[in-house]
């Protein structure tokens, strides 16, 4: 039975309350765009459950990742240490209230319910050492970075053992229950009609299988995305990953959040996040099982289908249906998700940004500058990161748009609003900015710019053929002997997306002999590689050159410009090759 949630109650005043339904009740709230009602509900009960103190640290560690104020990420960090406390201290209140209890209580069950205690709260503790890793890693430098890598393997380590304990305490609950109904089945036929018999169900079990399966959806989100992100790790870094004893199983992460997200745990929500967030992001962005993207998306629509009742009002389902709808190309109902999701997320600004990220790529998409222009020049202005990203974007929509005096003033900003020499985008971003400034800035070099993004960000097999053809017109026109490898690697993915293959085989060969790009454009022979080597694979007559290219665009070329993407891309074709010629 819940409680009143005024958090000047005394322990002694209030009601019973199930911590787990409340905890499960409270993380609802926040996806339905209830931030300050969750927050206000966790720190009601945050001092009388491990459970319900976890999730007003997990709201505090939510609301800091999405400022990046250096005061709240301090109050995340303090308030995840001080659930770590409650859950390490043997006198913790509710923990000895409960031990108290079971002292005088002649339930036959009192072991299983310190069982189900002390393993909540290792779990706990994993979460909470994983989101002070994630704020370690904030800080950018090397003693953050070995600092958290230390702390995730200790995580790593708990979620693992309590994994493998609940799930062995399952197995012995359904082999005992199967046993107990094959006895009561023979005690019954061979009982007389007057015998009294007792049933199954009347034998308690030292733990319950209600709550085990509980605690199995906790512990599955940390270990399923231990799994899945440590599965996506560049190849070259698996191998030290993997001696740290990090493992890295996609499957195996999937149906771990699978699990998660079907139980009845507070994490239950955060899972199909985690799963609408692989299926309509990672999958896509990374080429994971590129031989079928839409096995994807009909998973993504048929988890938002399920919760489309519970999450009528949720900004983030909303943002994810745009997702998918973007990906499916129709981008007029994509932009009206965005919209909507927008709308919904009015007192979540960091939310708005994402939506107002997406409707800048809706309309990048469908060329239409203008609208792009607007999103992203709103983003520069107020979001707190990657301004110098979001600057250049708006410049080359700007300069796409015609207003070539004005996107040079913001060309001129990007510089300025450069702040991650660690950052990939915004190095990108810089030194692209950077050569659009001489003076042969032009309003066909800032579409070739705006495809080249689109490229990047695997976006052009969502726009439309009119679209496409478009581009090919634009690109044809330009005669620039700095561009021509860029040039070619995208009318070669353009026709691609065309099923003109034969083109595009010729593109890409054209885009590997360019030498001259070299220095403006690092990348374009690896991917032009890469792309070649993927057509070929296709086709059974070619395909051990196709292997060939694969294997020459991961080993030959090094030090450009996202590199670790590509690698990411190239680990998951050959995988596919291997897994689609074993019998």
């Amino acid at each position: 039975m819940a409680a009143s949630t005024d958090a000047t109650v005394e322990d002694d005043e209030r009601e019973p309350f199930n911590d787990a339904e409340l905890a499960l009740k409270g993380i609802n709230m926040l996806l339905n765009n209830g931030f300050k009602e969750s927050d206000k509900l966790f720190r009601a009960y945050r001092h009388h459950s491990p459970l319900m103190s976890f999730g007003a640290s997990f709201v505090s560690f939510l609301n800091a990742m999405m400022t990046f104020e250096e005061e709240k990420m301090q109050q995340a960090s303090e308030d995840l240490k001080a659930t770590e406390r409650l859950c390490e201290s043997e006198n913790a209140g509710v923990i000895q209230t409960l031990k108290n209890k079971m002292k005088r209580s002649t339930d036959p069950r009192r072991s299983g319910l310190a069982a189900v205690e002390r393993l909540q709260r290792q779990i706990i503790i994993a979460d909470c050492q994983v989101y002070l890793a994630v704020l370690a890693f904030t800080k950018q430098d090397l003693s953050a970075y070995i600092k958290g890598g230390w702390i995730l393997r200790k995580a790593w380590k708990v979620y693992d053992k309590c994994y493998c304990d609940i799930t062995q305490l399952q197995e012995r609950i359904s082999g005992g229950a199967s046993r107990r109904r094959k006895k009561a089945s023979e005690q019954q036929q061979q009982a007389a009609p007057s015998s009294v018999t007792s049933s199954p169900s009347q034998q308690p079990d030292a733990v319950g299988a209600e709550d085990l399966d509980r605690l199995k959806g906790s512990v599955s989100f940390g270990y399923g995305l231990f799994h899945l992100c440590i599965s996506m790790v560049p190849p070259h870094l698996l191998k030290i990953v993997n001696l740290l004893g990090f493992p890295g199983d996609r499957l195996q992460g999937l149906s771990a959040l699978a699990c998660a997200s079907e139980s009845k745990d507070m994490k239950a929500p955060l899972a199909t996040l985690a799963l609408l967030w692989y299926h309509t992001v990672v999958q896509p962005f990374f080429a994971l099982d590129d031989s079928d993207t839409h096995s994807g998306l009909a998973e993504a629509k048929a988890i938002l289908r399920q919760r489309e009742i519970i999450y009528p009002n949720s900004s983030l389902f909303m943002f994810f249906k745009g997702r998918v709808q973007r990906l499916e190309s129709q981008m007029s109902a994509a932009l009206t998700s965005f919209g909507d999701a927008l709308r919904l997320a009015a007192e979540q600004r960091e939310i708005q940004h994402v939506c107002l990220y997406e409707i800048g790529w809706c309309n990048m998409i469908e060329l239409n500058y203008s609208e792009a222009f607007t999103a992203f020049e709103r983003l520069k202005n107020e979001s707190r990161w990657s301004q110098c990203y979001y600057a250049y974007m708006a410049a080359v929509c700007q300069g796409a748009m015609g207003d070539l005096r004005g996107a040079l003033g913001v060309f001129n900003q990007v510089q300025k609003l450069f702040k991650r020499k660690n950052n990939q985008i915004e190095l990108f971003s810089m030194k692209k900015a950077e050569k659009l400034k001489i003076p042969s800035l032009s309003k066909e070099l800032c579409i070739l710019s705006i495809i080249e993004i689109l490229y990047l960000w695997k976006a052009l097999c969502n726009c439309s053929t009119s679209k496409l053809h478009t581009m090919i017109q634009v690109l044809q026109a330009i005669d620039d002997a700095s561009c021509a490898g860029l040039k070619n690697l995208l009318l070669g993915t353009i026709s691609k997306c065309l099923h003109s293959n034969k083109d595009a085989v010729q593109y890409f060969q054209l885009a590997l002999r360019d030498e001259l790009g070299l220095l403006s454009n690092s990348y374009v022979q690896p991917y032009a590689c890469y792309e070649l080597g993927c057509m070929l694979l296709n086709d059974a007559a070619f395909a051990a050159k196709g292997h060939t290219l694969m294997l020459q665009a991961k080993d030959d070329y090094a030090g450009y410009d996202f590199e670790n993407r590509l690698h990411v891309r190239i680990h998951s074709a050959l995988a596919s090759v291997q897994a689609a010629a074993k019998p």
